[in-house]
């Protein structure tokens, strides 16, 4: 958890200012660019396969989505390289199945 590393301070009791979850927001920062993933706790339907894009958080608030195409196992707060111009980025999975294809609209 970031919390006790929240870019937003912690008040004088100990308590994190950010998100007032106090560490159990089970997000990876206090920071605009945080999704919270509301369909975790529930499955496809029977023959349905998973969305197969997930999008990727970087330094300086930017944000992509990329298709993994090699079906790779991905979760959320992973640590990928994509490729960039000129080179390679890395960046973590903020966002995986169904709730990509919503943020991408």
């Amino acid at each position: 958890m970031a919390c006790t590393n929240c870019s937003t301070g912690s008040a004088k009791d100990g308590t994190p200012r950010g998100c007032k979850n106090n560490g159990t927001c089970g997000t990876d920062s206090c920071n605009k660019l945080t999704v919270f993933d509301w369909l975790s706790n529930m499955s496809l339907p029977g023959g349905q396969e998973p969305f197969n894009c997930v999008e990727v958080r970087f330094k300086n608030g930017r944000k992509e989505f990329f298709r993994n195409a090699e079906k790779l196992t991905l979760s959320i707060g992973d640590i990928v390289a994509t490729e960039a111009s000129p080179g390679h980025d890395v960046g973590i999975v903020t966002l995986t199945g169904e709730l990509v294809k919503i943020q991408m609209k």
